[in-house]
């Protein structure tokens, strides 16, 4: 299997520096700073990052889920947010939401949620960040 990589630089001191980080394989490069990923500012952060590879990844896993037991999905469209808290031993991120809508021809409810709920363990993204509480709602559309 392939082994995936990313770059990041960051310059001088948190609350005053700026950064860039790039996907090794070239499809992004983008700015982040303290105000992109404390405040509202230009740029990206970690935690975006890490909320599309989620998104990216469940999408993915729940479609390969589904289609494997017959249940062959037109569109899955999930996105995350990652929330980053200020803690008492600085800052953390404490939950992710995933909130997933998907388009699966013949398939019930309850089925759709054993689904989704078994990827929200399952994918590999999920299973990298077990360490923060992950939620999912899922829609049938």
């Amino acid at each position: 299997m392939p082994k995936r990589t990313a770059n990041a630089i960051w310059n001088g001191d948190l609350p005053h520096g700026n950064g860039t980080m790039k996907f090794g394989g070239g499809a992004f490069e983008g700015q982040y700073s303290a105000t992109s990923r404390f405040e509202e500012g230009n740029g990206t952060n970690p935690e975006e990052l890490i909320a599309a590879a989620h998104a990216g990844c469940f999408s993915m896993a729940l479609a390969h889920g589904l289609a494997t037991a017959g249940h062959n999905p037109e569109q899955v469209k999930t996105s995350a947010k990652v929330h980053l808290n200020k803690v008492e031993e600085g800052f953390k991120i404490t939950l992710i939401e995933l909130t997933t809508e998907a388009k699966v021809p013949g398939i019930d409810n309850d089925t759709f949620q054993e689904f989704a709920n078994a990827t929200k363990t399952g994918c590999p993204v999920s299973q990298a960040l077990a360490a923060v509480e992950i939620k999912v709602d899922a829609k049938l559309v």
